[in-house]
């Protein structure tokens, strides 16, 4: 019998010096980072052990204005759990101050968000012990910052906490996780989930709401591929919720084919797109060339779109979830701070 001797794979060494935050895994993320890449603070809150930015990072350009929604706090007035949002004008002079707004109503602990267009936000609302789980959206013309429920409810079962949202680029629909983590951590009363964890698709147009996909531990960031003919969703089961971690648990971005069925969209070819080695994939972001890049435990991730590793932005303390801004500008949530990185200026989100 033959054998064949393995031999390692050649070493590879970058041809350019990067700053040491832009580890390169394959020669690809040169055409990313470009050749002066940057990564830098762009601001930090007045009181720096509060977890001010963490989910829900919308960039509305036509402001140079950007939202985010916090980790879990505790209202000094109830002393209960709360979520608060925050906005960040860009073009103020620095330093950069992150401002509390509250919206009327107020949206029941805001996690995941996307723009709907410039003067609207679409907001995942995880519910509390008296206000429904569900998408909410809520007004920036004017600064009015008014709330209103678009959808609360599967039929009659109540949702269990949204976690990530994204609008399809074709067609407008509304396609959003539903993760029970509110009931873990307590924001939700002594509610208990009726529903599997699973992904859902709204036709804001005929009101219908159907479930897409389910078999997920903790299905969480959730975006399009360009063209929206693929869909990225990730699954953060490896994060209890409850501070614990199961590594044996999935920390796994799945990707789908969007596929019309008899008139209607359905998610087929369901595959194992990438994991994440340190910490989870949170929220999840795709660049006009197909890449994928995700908030893990040591940054932010970045595949191909063949699931290839193409290197990582190394920020301490991990990244929950990230935005794209203008061209080759990226904003990172990493609770305390938020963070600004400046890639090659080719580099637009899908």
């Amino acid at each position: 019998m033959t054998s064949t001797a393995l031999t390692p794979a050649p070493s590879w060494t970058p041809t350019v010096s990067l700053p040491a935050a832009f580890e390169v895994h394959n020669p690809d993320f040169l055409n990313l980072t470009g050749h002066h890449p940057t990564l830098s603070i762009l601001t930090t809150n007045h009181n720096t052990s509060t977890a001010f930015a963490h989910e829900a990072p919308v960039y509305i350009s036509q402001t140079r204005t950007l939202y985010m929604t916090s980790n879990i706090l505790t209202d000094p007035t109830t002393n209960s759990s709360t979520i608060q949002i925050s906005t960040i004008a860009l073009d103020d002079p620095p330093p950069l101050t992150a401002q509390l707004i509250t919206p009327t109503p107020a949206i029941p602990n805001p996690n995941g968000g996307t723009a709907i267009n410039e003067t609207a936000i679409l907001l995942c609302g995880q519910g509390d012990a008296t206000h429904p789980a569900g998408l909410y959206t809520l007004s920036l013309a004017n600064d009015s910052y008014t709330s209103s429920p678009l959808l609360t409810t599967f039929y009659a079962r109540a949702y269990n906490s949204p976690n990530d949202v994204a609008i399809h680029p074709a067609d407008g629909s509304v396609w959003f996780t539903d993760p029970d983590y509110a009931s873990i951590q307590g924001l939700r009363g002594s509610d208990q989930p009726q529903l599997p964890n699973q992904v859902y698709r709204y036709n804001p147009t005929t009101h219908a709401v159907r479930v897409v996909a389910d078999g997920f531990d903790k299905p969480n960031g959730i975006h399009f591929a360009p063209g929206g003919r693929t869909v990225y969703v990730t699954d953060t089961g490896a994060a209890l919720g409850n501070g614990t971690v199961d590594r044996t648990r999935p920390a796994t971005i799945y990707a789908f084919d969007v596929t019309t069925i008899h008139g209607e969209p359905f998610l087929t070819n369901r595959r194992v797109f990438a994991m994440a080695d340190d910490g989870v994939p949170d929220g999840i972001k795709v660049d006009q060339r197909g890449n994928v890049y995700a908030g893990c435990g040591d940054g932010v991730n970045v595949w191909s779109a063949g699931g290839v590793l193409l290197g990582k932005i190394r920020v301490e303390g991990g990244v929950a979830n990230l935005v794209f801004g203008e061209a080759g500008e990226m904003f990172l949530m990493g609770e305390t701070r938020v963070w600004v990185v400046r890639l090659d200026g080719g580099v637009k989100g899908a």
